[in-house]
C-alpha cells in the first residue's frame, strides 16, 4: 500500500496577507505545493489528501484537479471550528480552528495507510520527499513514528519572527521531546525565543520541525481522545491550539512510541512574510536551471 501525503492547507495566512497556498513561484506558475505534490510522486506516494477551508474549495479544487488528475489520488477534507469536538461547544468568540493536530484529526475518515503531513507553504525538497517514503513503506509501524529535521539557523526568516518545533534527539536519533518556540529569531550572532518570561537562547545547530511528519494511520484514535482532553482544559483560551507536538510527546509518553529524527539533506525555504516571496522564487529557479525539476511540472 503506498503512503498518503496529506497537505495542511487551511491557514488563513493572517501575516502574509494573501492565499500564499496557491501563489505561483515556479516558471510555469507552480505554487510550493505543487513542487510538494511533484516530489511526493516521484517518492512513490499514492495519495495527497488537502485540509483546506470550506470556503475556498472550489476555487482551490479548480486549481489542483486538472494537472493532477491521472497522476495521483486526490481527497479533500476541511477543518472546521466544531470538527471532532463531540459535545463539547468551541466558544463564541473564537475567530479559527484549533491548529495543526486538529487539522490532521479531521483527515480520519479518508486515511487508513501509514501518512506524511506537512504544511502547504513549506518547499521541503527532494531528498526529504525520499527519506519519508523510506520511512513509510519499510520502517513504520503502530510503535514507530519518525519526522523529517532541518538546521535551525537554516529555517529561519529574515523579516520577521518564526515558529519552530525545537526537538531534543538522544545518541539513537530518537526524539525525545519537542517544544513549539513561536517566536524565534536571530538577533546578533545569536538565535533567541520569546516567551511570557522573556528571552532564551536556542543553539543553532538545534534539529527543528518544520511539520514533516510521518505517521501510521493509529495515531487517529487516541489523537481524538487527546484533542478532547485539550479542550475541556483550554476552552477558555481562545487562541489556545492544538499543535502537532502535543500528539508526538503523548505519543512517547503515554503510548510506549518512539519517533525517529530523520536528518535531510534538501534545503527547506518558506513563506512567512510577504518579504520572503522573492527569495523562494529564486531559490525556485535555481533547481529548475540545475535540473533538478522541469521547467514545467505538469506537461
Amino acid at each position: 500500500m503506498q503512503p498518503t501525503l496529506l497537505i495542511l492547507a487551511a491557514g488563513m495566512a493572517s501575516r502574509y496577507g494573501s492565499m500564499k497556498q496557491v501563489q505561483g513561484f515556479g516558471p510555469s506558475g507552480e505554487t510550493i505545493m505543487d513542487y510538494s505534490i511533484y516530489d511526493a510522486i516521484r517518492a512513490g506516494f499514492g495519495k495527497v489528501v488537502f485540509i483546506i477551508r470550506k470556503d475556498f474549495a472550489e476555487d482551490f479544487k479548480a486549481k489542483f484537479e486538472p494537472k493532477l488528475a491521472g497522476k495521483i489520488k486526490t481527497e479533500y477534507v476541511y477543518q472546521e471550528m466544531d470538527s471532532y469536538l463531540g459535545e463539547l461547544k468551541a466558544p463564541a468568540e473564537r475567530t479559527k480552528p484549533w491548529g495543526t493536530g486538529h487539522a490532521v484529526l479531521c483527515a480520519k475518515e479518508v486515511i487508513n495507510e501509514p501518512f506524511a503531513v506537512i504544511n502547504a507553504d513549506d518547499f521541503y525538497g527532494r531528498d526529504a520527499f525520499a527519506k519519508a517514503a523510506d520511512f513509510l513503506n519499510n520502517k513504520c509501524s503502530e510503535k514507530q513514528y519518525a519526522i523529517i529535521g532541518y538546521e535551525l539557523a537554516k529555517t529561519l526568516s529574515e523579516h520577521g519572527t518564526v515558529s519552530r518545533g525545537v526537538c531534543q534527539v538522544d545518541d539513537k536519533n530518537n526524539l525525545v521531546s519537542i517544544k513549539e518556540r513561536t517566536k524565534i529569531y536571530k538577533q546578533d550572532s545569536d538565535i533567541v525565543y520569546e516567551d511570557e518570561i522573556g528571552k532564551h537562547m536556542v543553539p543553532s545547530s538545534s534539529s527543528v520541525s518544520m511539520n514533516f511528519w510521518c505517521f501510521h494511520q493509529n495515531l487517529f484514535p487516541f489523537t481524538e481522545k487527546l484533542f478532547i482532553e485539550f479542550v475541556k482544559e483550554n476552552n477558555a483560551n481562545i487562541k489556545s491550539e492544538f499543535f502537532i507536538p502535543l500528539m508526538a510527546e503523548d505519543f512517547m509518553h503515554n503510548h510506549g512510541g518512539h519517533i525517529s529524527v530523520i536528518p535531510t539533506s534538501s534545503k527547506w525555504f518558506g513563506v512567512t512574510y510577504k518579504e520572503d516571496a522573492p527569495v523562494v522564487k529564486a531559490s525556485v529557479d535555481r533547481l529548475v536551471s540545475s535540473g533538478e525539476y522541469p521547467s514545467s511540472l505538469w506537461l
